[in-house]
């Protein structure tokens, strides 16, 4: 099968390479995001594969039908960035990863939260610098503070379990209960009992309408003074304005996040070389306000990035081809499929 593979880069390639190592399809690999600038370029592919910032509304997913894809294979868990429901209708099927590395992402949840807390990123800043005192780096504990998670699938369970270790009090909310996550001592309580309670809130809920923004203004509201919010889930779950506005005021005691909702030009590529306004492939003034602020640290959407991760991506996306390559392609098993 001819496969179109966007966003790629070169550790993509390499791992999709070594996986189709039997030349079984035939891969061409594009650096550029799909947008509808570009979407012509999926002329005469069969499937197209795609990763978190690529964009594939339904203007898009038609233009695929019209060039004759038939598969849109995501190698990511969330789908939320294609329109599913003009996929089905114009009989393109999609396919996703459910579940690359949880590891990788609860680990790096875990990492922010403690950098954070313990101001890791000036410390390491100040120290090459030749700056050993310990003025401004005085941090917290978090034995006996409260977390709360926000989602608790497989990365949510993991990050909880992680810092059980710590014993932290852990809330959750999830309109799906966990075995797990209660047997292990959390609590299952409201979105406005977790707001009121948690010491820290982390975000590992899938970007769908009902969760978009669900950390914003009135939420914030709710919390105590000083809360800190980790993000490794999808940049759309927290309203940017309300996060500054919490960040200037105190409320939010400091942010740690490895998605951003405007990130699709911005992450994946080296912004070093653009230093007057007029070099910039992006303005926005959001994201420089983030940067702004001491207590908010960034990382560019690298949470997944391991090498088991890139490993599993590789593997799974091929197996999806292959079933979709087969005799039956509706019984791939990582297929996404309206509610």
């Amino acid at each position: 099968m001819k496969v179109a593979v966007f966003c790629s880069k070169p550790y993509d390639e390499e791992s999709f390479r070594a996986r189709n190592a039997d030349d079984a399809h035939d891969f061409t690999f594009f650096s550029f995001r799909l947008t509808e600038d570009v979407v012509a370029a999926a002329k005469g592919f069969e499937a197209v594969v795609l990763f978190v910032n690529d964009k594939c509304d339904a203007p898009i997913v038609r233009r695929l039908h019209e060039y004759g894809v038939r598969f849109i294979l995501l190698r990511c868990a969330g789908f939320n960035n294609v329109d599913l429901e003009t996929a089905t209708k114009v009989g393109i099927k999609v396919a996703r990863v459910p579940a690359y590395s949880p590891n990788a992402i609860a680990e790096h949840a875990v990492m922010l939260m403690f950098a954070l807390d313990r101001k890791i990123h000036h410390a390491h800043v100040r120290s090459r610098q030749g700056i050993h005192e310990l003025s401004g780096l005085m941090g917290n504990e978090i034995h006996g503070r409260t977390l709360g998670v926000m989602g608790t699938g497989r990365i949510g369970f993991l990050f909880a379990q992680a810092l059980r270790g710590f014993d932290m009090r852990v809330l959750c909310y999830d309109v799906y209960k966990n075995p797990a996550m209660i047997a292990m001592g959390a609590e299952y309580v409201s979105k406005e009992e977790l707001y009121r309670e948690a010491d820290v809130i982390s975000l590992h809920c899938p970007l769908m309408p009902a969760t978009h923004h669900i950390i914003n203004a009135e939420a914030i509201s709710m919390m105590k003074k000083g809360v800190k919010l980790i993000n490794t889930s999808r940049g759309g779950l927290i309203d940017t304005e309300a996060l500054i506005e919490g960040l200037k005021t105190g409320k939010v005691g400091g942010a740690g996040m490895d998605v951003y909702e405007n990130e699709a030009n911005i992450f994946f590529k080296d912004h070093s070389h653009e230093h007057q306004i007029d070099d910039l492939d992006f303005v926005d003034d959001q994201f420089a306000r983030l940067q702004s602020f001491p207590n908010v640290l960034i990382t560019g959407h690298q949470a997944w990035f391991t090498k088991p991760a890139v490993t599993t991506i590789a593997n799974v996306t091929r197996e999806n081809l292959d079933v979709f390559a087969g005799p039956d392609p509706g019984s791939c098993k990582n297929m996404c499929l309206l509610e």
